[in-house]
């Protein structure tokens, strides 16, 4: 069993998107105490903890990643009270409960922004990042909006430009002032006073800009582009060098770090968006002075083959030093990965084996809701079309309300999630991979997520055990996981046909993770779709 101080260390988030989980209440929106409703069902796939996304008071541009109170709940979700009801729910079912926290940015209806925009000379004026027109009154500088056009919005009444890297609605905070640090520091304890067990950080590396606002260099033809957003965007035409990442933010992390400390057994997650995402995750996470752990896109990006994996653990493990990483496939801003990676495959059998994988990678886990039900990505026609991104980019980049989609809970219609036509459109297709259907079928994808939590938490190395990777020939992913326990092999087949390696090691087979595999001698035979987990003499 996990020490309660670090259970996050290996542990397995179950993240939830609240609009789209559980309709109480009949408006065809998810809120908290649908959530609550269905923390049995979360409980009973093994997983440690949930993440919820943004429930706070907001004008729903972003669906709630525009922050207009960071201390209440929005009443599309509930009250406060709901969430107290659901925090000591989880807590009984022995879930922790990690919530959304989006402190570069807030919303323009935020009444610190309307001080600050009203004129030069008020008390929060300094609060956003301004700046004067060019003398031809373009803006200051070409940094880009990861939502389309120019990062720069201006402002009639202080006749000046304000930064927003995402929405015209969503100003960035000026975290070089020491003022704003502190007040979302604040807005932090307040969370952690109320009993949450952590905060995943939205655009951790998106706190400071260069106060110089140096224009950003272009990519040289045929350099990598960022991954933390589509090609189709003319934001990867830039190097972000001076919009984001910059070095200040490491001071702030340290001061973030400091009051997550004065809460023994918290946790925070970054999620970070770079050019150089996991040299920057090594960063944000050694010591223990900074963020515990953090997520890139690389593994939530469209390559996928064993070499790939290869190379981003042995990117990772370059860099790493004591950094520890939270590795998804699947979240609220991507192509779920049973369509991103699985398709042309087996849609039962590939979502199994890659959970498997995922499971038993050398870090902490993000679960996204339906993924433990193989869904794929949902299709959601032009003018159901929810989300401000897709809207801009279509159809080159349908936006990510494909992957919001409302949970399958039963086949019936709207899914079993609300008794009117909610707010993005069930998927037919995700009817018969329901809830109900999954929860008697011992091949389904649902029962294999359980059968692989279970095995995880019974095998200390697969929860924090090292990783050595190990030569299975092209086609096929293994590696070792140590602890001073045990030594396990773990070998995938990711593909759709019959594979056999030569094991470097002779070992015991092990059962119980719901796979099957043969082994002649140091031969091992893999099924399509199959794992193999072998036992090592320590």
């Amino acid at each position: 069993m996990q020490d309660t101080l670090t259970w996050w260390r290996g542990g397995v988030i179950y993240q939830i998107y609240p609009r789209s989980f559980m309709d109480s209440n009949a408006d065809g929106i998810g809120d908290l105490a649908g959530i609550t409703e269905k923390l049995d069902y979360v409980a009973s796939l093994n997983v440690d903890g949930i993440w919820l996304s943004p429930f706070f008071t907001s004008p729903m541009l972003d669906f709630g990643y525009d922050v207009s109170d960071y201390r209440d709940v929005d009443p599309m979700f509930g009250t406060l009270e709901n969430f107290r009801t659901l925090l000591a729910k989880a807590h009984a079912l022995g879930l922790k409960v990690i919530i959304d926290q989006v402190i570069s940015h807030s919303s323009d209806q935020h009444p610190w922004f309307q001080e600050s925009r009203a004129d030069r000379t008020n008390a929060k004026a300094d609060w956003y990042v301004w700046a004067d027109p060019k003398p031809d009154g373009t803006p200051p500088n070409n940094w880009l909006s990861i939502f389309g056009g120019p990062a720069w919005t201006f402002d009639p009444r202080r006749r000046q430009y304000y930064l927003h890297n995402f929405l015209t609605s969503q100003p960035d905070l000026n975290f070089h002032n020491p003022e704003v640090r502190q007040a979302q520091l604040d807005n932090m304890r307040f969370w952690l006073e109320l009993g949450v067990d952590g905060f995943r950080l939205d655009t951790v590396n998106f706190y400071f800009h260069d106060a110089a606002l140096t224009d950003n260099p272009p990519v040289p033809p045929g350099s990598p582009k960022t991954l933390g957003a589509p090609d189709a965007n003319p934001y990867t035409w830039q190097r972000h060098v001076y919009d984001i990442s910059r070095p200040e933010n490491l001071d702030f992390l340290r001061e973030l770090r400091a009051l997550m400390d004065e809460f023994p057994g918290t946790t925070t997650v970054g999620e970070i968006g770079d050019d150089n995402p996991l040299e920057r995750m090594a960063e944000y996470t050694a010591g223990s002075d900074k963020l515990h752990m953090a997520y890139t896109f690389d593994l939530l990006n469209a390559p996928h083959s064993p070499a790939y994996i290869r190379e981003v653990i042995e990117r990772f493990q370059r860099l790493a030093g004591d950094a520890w990483p939270c590795w998804a496939t699947s979240n609220h801003d991507v192509e779920r990965s049973a369509t991103r990676w699985g398709r042309g495959e087996d849609p039962v059998a590939y979502p199994k084996v890659m959970l498997a994988m995922l499971f038993s990678l050398r870090g902490s886990v993000c679960l996204y809701q339906g993924e433990e039900l193989g869904l794929p990505e949902a299709e959601v026609p032009f003018e159901r079309i929810q989300d401000p991104y897709g809207k801009v980019l279509w159809p080159d980049f349908k936006g990510r309300d494909g992957c919001r989609t409302p949970m399958p809970w039963r086949q019936a219609p709207q899914g079993g999630f609300s008794p009117v036509e909610p707010w993005l459109p069930v998927e037919e297709r995700h009817l018969p991979l329901a809830v109900e259907n999954q929860q008697a079928d011992p091949g389904s994808p649902l029962t294999a997520t359980r059968t692989l939590l279970a095995f995880r938490t019974a095998h200390p190395a697969l929860v924090d055990g090292d990783l050595t990777l190990i030569d299975v020939g092209e086609e096929l992913l293994g590696f070792l996981r140590e602890s001073a326990q045990e030594r396990l092999l773990c070998i995938f087949n990711l593909g759709g046909r019959t594979l056999s390696t030569t094991l470097p090691h002779s070992g015991i087979p092990l059962q119980g993770h719901g796979f099957v595999s043969a082994l002649d001698g140091d031969i091992l035979t893999l099924p399509p779709y199959q794992a193999a987990f072998l036992a090592f003499d320590h």
